[in-house]
Order: C-alpha cells, then structure tokens, then sequence
C-alpha cells in the first residue's frame, strides 16, 4: 500500500518538476524557493527587533514560533528520513539537510500565513497566503521536494499557526517582558 502511495506522490512530483534553469519562470521559482529559507526570516526579524522597537513584541513572537516549528520539522524529518528527490539545484538544502519530509520551508511560510490570517490585516493575509502557496509550490518545482512533502509541510505549519496564536496570550502572560 504504502509503495503505491510512493509511486504516485514520485510520479506527481515528477510531472510538476521543472528542468533546471531550462524555463524563462526559472529565477522566479527560485525566488520564491529562497524567501521561505529561515535564516531570511529570523535576519529579518532580528533587523526589526533593533529598528523597530514598538515591534518588538511582534518580532519575538515571530521568531519564537519559527525556531519552535522548526525543532518539529527536524525531530520529523531525522525519524522519518526520506531523502529528498534526485536533482541539481539547490546544493546547500541537500548538503545541510538531505531529509525532505515534512518541508520546512512550506510550513513555515504556512505558518506565517496562518498567523497573518488570524492576527493581521486582511490585504497582508492575502498576500501572505499567495506567498506561502508560492514558496510550497516552488520547493517542489526545484526538485527540492516530493508533492507529500509539501502536502505534510503546509498542514503542520497551519496547525502550528493555529497553536501558537491561540497560547500567545498565555506567553504574553508569562513571559511579558519578551513578547
């Protein structure tokens, strides 16, 4: 059974892949492929912590829930230890993390959309969940990514949205000189 799920996800992913740099939407995809990256995300946050500082508590809560969904994602994908799909692009992912199951990149930027969906206004929800689609998408046209992956990705990063929103008033309780 679980072959058979195997073969469709790989012939799926397959069929979505994009040649490396053969198509003119190339740079674009891998555009999108980098801005869900988390070092972009946590430099971001961490510029906006200094900058900023009626931001602050934001920005910490931010990056509290990045770095919290990503020990999720890696304690996943050093149990479940798929390798990533066969490709060229995107050597240092596959050097620093040759696991691809779940995608970090699709559920932390699902992450952020779900928080801006709940939090934020809605023209900023909007184009956070366009994002998010985008980065998913892109992570397996790259190659970088089978289809489930992704599909993993996106749903725990929603359900990691909906967790950390609904205890932010409980950290802001606890904890409110940090957020």
């Amino acid at each position: 059974m679980f072959e058979k799920i195997d073969a469709i996800d790989t012939k799926i992913s397959k069929l979505v892949r994009m040649d490396h740099g053969e198509s003119p939407w190339w740079k674009l995809v891998t555009f999108f492929a980098h801005s869900g990256d988390s070092w972009f995300w946590l430099a971001g946050l961490l510029i906006s912590l200094v900058l900023f500082p009626s931001r602050r508590p934001l920005a910490t809560f931010l990056i509290a829930a990045i770095l919290g969904l990503a020990v999720i994602v890696m304690v996943i994908k050093f149990t479940v230890r798929r390798s990533r799909p066969p490709g060229d692009w995107g050597a240092v992912y596959r050097n620093t993390d040759p696991h691809s199951f779940p995608s970090g990149h699709a559920a932390r930027a699902s992450l952020l959309a779900v928080i801006a969906v709940l939090t934020g206004p809605v023209w900023i929800a909007v184009l956070m969940g366009i994002w998010a689609i985008l980065v998913s998408l892109s992570r397996v046209l790259t190659a970088m990514h089978y289809f489930s992956d992704i599909v993993a990705g996106i749903l725990l990063g929603i359900a990691v949205g909906q967790f950390v929103v609904l205890i932010r008033p409980l950290l802001t309780a606890l904890l409110p000189a940090v957020f």
